[in-house]
């Protein structure tokens, strides 16, 4: 279903802006978006291993997935 990628098309960075649009049913009380947490993990990946830059990625886009609850999928 999702792997044709048909049915909506987006970069990296358009996915973490959507993702400030959705409430986690895990944290539904921070008050701050969700991208921030992205860019918090990343950062803190980046400081404890400067010379992995392959994980500095994988920190930002790890919730990434959670968009799909926009479109009807469950959290």
């Amino acid at each position: 279903e999702y792997g044709s990628c048909s049915l909506r098309k987006m970069s990296a960075m358009e996915a973490l802006e959507l993702l400030d649009q959705l409430v986690d049913e895990s944290d539904p009380d921070v008050d701050f978006p969700n991208s921030y947490h992205a860019y918090q993990t990343a950062e803190g990946i980046r400081r404890a291993h400067p010379d992995k830059d392959w994980f500095h990625l994988v920190g930002l886009l790890h919730d990434l997935g959670k968009v799909l609850a926009l479109f009807g999928e469950p959290q």
